[in-house]
């Protein structure tokens, strides 16, 4: 084979989709008889997901609903960044985010993880919030992205695979 062969490592969200989700979860919470009376909210602040209701168990509640929309609309819950229930007056409030990109600490991770597990002949570097992965064999470059499947704290995706 000439050249070499090489892909990207991503984590990236398709936002139609969180949309979408979250709309859907705007729905359910609207109709669910357990979500009467109990000021139960879900809505879009600035890039943040916030979440109100007058419990934490509610609160945890919608949550539940929004979680579940996600994964029927194929998105990984590693993207979805949640913090704590916090009291904010006579509600609850819950923020989440969207994580986006491979943040510099764990693209080191991946490439540690890459420099000792994977064949010898995979090369990888760190460019902006991506990897790129090379090697001269494409079978070494699946073999790696099998390794990197098993990788727990961030959704990836493989893309850009050329040869």
């Amino acid at each position: 084979m000439a050249g070499e062969s090489t892909f990207d490592v991503v984590s990236k969200v398709d936002k139609q989709e969180v949309a979408n989700a979250l709309h859907q979860s705007q729905k359910e919470i609207a109709q669910r008889y357990d979500f009467k009376g109990v000021g139960a909210e879900i809505d879009f602040s600035g890039e943040k997901i916030l979440m109100k209701a007058n419990s934490e168990d509610r609160i945890l509640a919608v949550l539940d609903v929004f979680q579940s929309k996600l994964i029927k609309r194929g998105i990984s819950l590693k993207s979805l960044d949640q913090g704590e229930p916090y009291p904010s007056g006579k509600e609850f409030r819950l923020e989440c985010s969207i994580k986006e990109g491979i943040a510099q600490d764990i693209a080191k991770k991946i490439n540690k993880i890459i420099r000792d597990e994977a064949p010898k002949s995979v090369k990888s570097q760190i460019q902006g919030d991506e990897l790129r992965v090379t090697s001269k064999s494409r079978d070494d470059l699946q073999e790696t992205m099998n390794i990197l499947k098993k990788f727990e704290e961030v959704d990836l995706q493989f893309v850009n695979f050329r040869s």
